[in-house]
Parts: C-alpha cells; sequence; structure tokens
C-alpha cells in the first residue's frame, strides 16, 4: 500500500490546477499489478475538469485493463479526500464492490474503504436493464 499511496503523491506535482490550488493524485492498481496514476486538470469552467481518479482508470483502459484491485487517492493537504460521486460511479463501471481504496492522511495514516462502502447501490449494467 505505501507504494500505491507515493504514486498518488508523485503524481500530484503533475496537477494543473490554477484556480483551485487542490492537487489531487490518484494510482489505480490492476488485478496483474500494473500502477496507472492520474491527476486533476482543473478548466476555468470547472464541469470540464478531469479529475485523479478518472485520468487514471482512462489510462488503465487505453491500455486493456479491466481488472483492478486497489486505487489511493491523496491530495496535497493530506486531508483523507475520498472520490467524488462521480468517479464512485466511474470506477464502478470497471470495479466490484471490494475494490480496495486507500485515502491518504497523511504521515503514515490511511483510511481504507471499499468502493461498496463509498457506492452502495450503484447505478450499473443489471439495473439498467
Amino acid at each position: 500500500m505505501n507504494e500505491l499511496i507515493a504514486a498518488a503523491r508523485d503524481v500530484q506535482d503533475r496537477a494543473h490546477v490554477p484556480y483551485s490550488d487542490y492537487r489531487v493524485g490518484a494510482a489505480l492498481e490492476t488485478a496483474d499489478g500494473e500502477v496507472f496514476v492520474g491527476c486533476n486538470l482543473e478548466n476555468a469552467n470547472f464541469s470540464n475538469s478531469l479529475h485523479a481518479e478518472e485520468v487514471a482508470v482512462a489510462e488503465a483502459v487505453k491500455n486493456g485493463h479491466r481488472e483492478f484491485s486497489r486505487l489511493a487517492v491523496s491530495s496535497g493537504r493530506r486531508d483523507g479526500v475520498t472520490p467524488c460521486g462521480m468517479c464512485r460511479q466511474t470506477l464502478a463501471e470497471f470495479c466490484d464492490d471490494d475494490l480496495v481504496v486507500c485515502c491518504d492522511e497523511g504521515e503514515s495514516e490511511v483510511t481504507e474503504y471499499t468502493l461498496g462502502e463509498l457506492l452502495p447501490n450503484t447505478i450499473s449494467q443489471e439495473t439498467l436493464e
């Protein structure tokens, strides 16, 4: 887990956050152990901003991965940030409820959740049928 948190922290330096100055990094581990990272990219109208978790998922999917085991999320403030609702739904498209989500609280403190805890009763292909 330490390596995953470190990867999420490292990618924050690449974030584009001229409006909020709130840097977020995410590191997504595939089922076979490969790690893909993402950082937030703000846009002046905010609604077109990309979140770190979405960028990490997109990079992994672009490279042919569809199964994931863990996600680490870290902000520059080390405030235990969790994925937002939109990112949770994006994760649910590709991940099971048991995906481990590690949230960086600074020093060596990490709070772990499962995606199912963060997003119960998600919208899925089954609910749309």
